[in-house]
């Protein structure tokens, strides 16, 4: 069964966007091996899923982008989250309107490889809110924002999580794989 993974940047304090939605705070240029781990990641996915928001930022960017990320996020599936998005014209992509939850639930079911969910926030957090990822990969730059869109929001307990992986670069990022501890009962 494919599981979904969070792929997101984030600051030291842990927003993954500024307070009206910026995400320049993540400039300069990513580091050359914090690029290669990425894109060997992104390019194992079956499937991206995302909110509307980012959809539309994303499928008005990917389609006539040339960087290392845009074979694979164009080829690869996408499912955009929305119950207002009237169409979703980006090539590969299917608009989810149902339950959160059984659309997961649906995605995870079908063959190929993982899910990887790319944002926006509320859609993020709503993902969090439900247990609904199995892996959170974060890119942690090295910036500090002091408010903005946090990472997590609203969850109705503690979501603890046990570090798979880590990893350090020379300018100062860092990335955590995290695995959330299934407690029964």
């Amino acid at each position: 069964m494919r599981q979904p993974a969070l792929q997101m940047g984030v600051t030291l304090d842990g927003y993954v966007a500024g307070p009206g939605g910026e995400l320049d705070w993540g400039l300069p240029a990513e580091h050359p091996d914090v690029e290669a781990w990425k894109v060997a990641l992104v390019r194992q996915a079956g499937t991206h899923i995302m909110g509307r928001i980012t959809y539309e930022a994303m499928a008005a960017y990917w389609p006539t982008a040339t960087n290392v990320y845009a074979a694979p996020m164009n080829s690869i599936p996408k499912v955009v989250f929305s119950k207002t998005l009237p169409t979703a014209e980006w090539a590969g992509s299917r608009i989810a309107r149902g339950d959160l939850a059984e659309e997961i639930a649906a995605l995870k079911r079908e063959p190929g490889g993982d899910i990887i969910a790319h944002g926006g926030a509320a859609f993020i957090q709503a993902l969090s809110r439900f247990g609904l990822i199995n892996e959170y990969r974060l890119i942690i730059h090295p910036v500090a924002l002091g408010n903005g869109l946090p990472l997590f929001k609203d969850l109705p307990r503690p979501l603890r999580l046990e570090l798979a992986e880590a990893r350090h670069f020379t300018d100062g990022t860092v990335i955590h794989v995290y695995r959330p501890i299934r407690t029964t009962g």
